[in-house]
């Protein structure tokens, strides 16, 4: 097998040049890394509402070993450290492999769920768990589209959102 058969792949629809930098210093920055440990992915980005948005996919599930919560937020921060030590700028990419995200989200509507079920059946307010920023952003939209209000307390890590009717 060539390098070129076991490199990742690219597909890079990025809008504005800024962005266009970020994605391609991040994309390469993930490439080194499936080169080291011997992984095969396709990368794709996307650019929405000025941030960039890296998937990395497979065919054969090997990005499962990647794909841990834990382990793409520590992957996220390291290659966001990557781009800014490149352009000097803030990186507020967001970074999925093979589908964490969307495990995530899907993790996130069902405590959404309980914390409005628990609102229903009397509680004044519902806390959930410390989570990222853009992970209480989720939170947000997702209680907005129930008609519930929520609101983000605490300070670093333990920063969190509450939900209330």
């Amino acid at each position: 097998m060539t390098e070129q058969d076991t490199a990742p792949t690219v597909d890079a629809p990025v809008e504005t040049d800024d962005a266009r930098d970020e994605a391609d210093i991040a994309a390469d920055y993930i490439e080194e890394l499936l080169d080291i440990c011997d992984l095969d992915g396709d990368i794709e980005i996307e650019e929405r509402a000025g941030r960039v948005y890296l998937s990395v996919s497979d065919e054969g599930g090997a990005l499962r070993v990647l794909s841990k919560p834990e382990t793409v937020s520590a992957l996220q921060e390291l290659t966001r450290i990557a781009v800014q030590a490149e352009t000097g700028e803030f990186s507020r990419l967001i970074l999925d492999i093979g589908g964490s995200r969307d495990a995530r989200a899907t993790e996130l509507q069902r405590l959404v769920d309980t914390a409005v079920e628990r609102i229903e059946a009397g509680s004044s307010s519902a806390a959930l768990p410390p989570m990222s920023s853009y992970e209480r952003k989720l939170v947000h939209d997702l209680v907005a589209e129930k008609g519930f209000h929520s609101e983000s307390e605490g300070e670093g890590r333990d920063r969190h959102t509450v939900v209330t009717r």
